[in-house]
C-alpha cells in the first residue's frame, strides 16, 4: 500500500466547481490504476472515477459522467478530480485509493485517508 493524503474540497453551490488532490506520502503511485470515491451521509462508499497508469484512459461514473474530471501527474506523484456543474447529491467525503484493475471499480488499497469534505448546497 502507498499512503495517501487526499486535499481540497469545501463549500459550494450549485453549479459551481470545486477541486480534490491526493498525493502519495511514500511511495510512488505510477504503478497503480488510480480512482476516487465517494461516500455520503447514511451511505455506502462509491466509485467516482478511475485514470489509467499514464492517464491515457478514464472512466467515470454514471453520475458524474460529462461533470467531472480526473487527471494524474506521476511526476508529481499526485491525482486530481476536477469537479464542475456540481449538484447537492455530490455532498460527500472524497478519497482516493488505487484501484484493482483498468476494467474495475474495486479499491485496492485497504486503507483509507481522511478525505475532504465535499458540500453543495442548493
Amino acid at each position: 500500500q502507498v499512503p495517501l493524503v487526499e486535499s481540497g474540497g469545501g463549500l459550494v453551490q450549485a453549479g459551481g466547481s470545486l477541486r480534490v488532490s491526493c498525493a502519495a506520502s511514500g511511495g510512488t503511485l505510477s504503478s497503480y490504476v488510480m480512482g476516487w470515491f465517494r461516500q455520503a451521509p447514511g451511505k455506502e462508499r462509491e466509485f467516482v472515477a478511475r485514470i489509467s497508469w499514464s492517464g491515457g484512459s478514464t472512466y467515470y461514473a454514471d453520475s458524474v459522467a460529462g461533470r467531472f474530471t480526473i487527471s494524474r501527474d506521476n511526476a508529481k506523484n499526485t491525482v486530481d478530480l476536477q469537479m464542475n456543474s456540481l449538484k447537492p447529491e455530490d455532498t460527500a467525503v472524497y478519497y482516493c485509493n488505487a484501484v484493482l484493475r483498468i476494467d474495475s471499480e474495486i479499491p485496492k488499497f485497504t486503507s483509507w485517508g481522511q478525505g475532504p469534505q465535499v458540500t453543495v448546497s442548493s
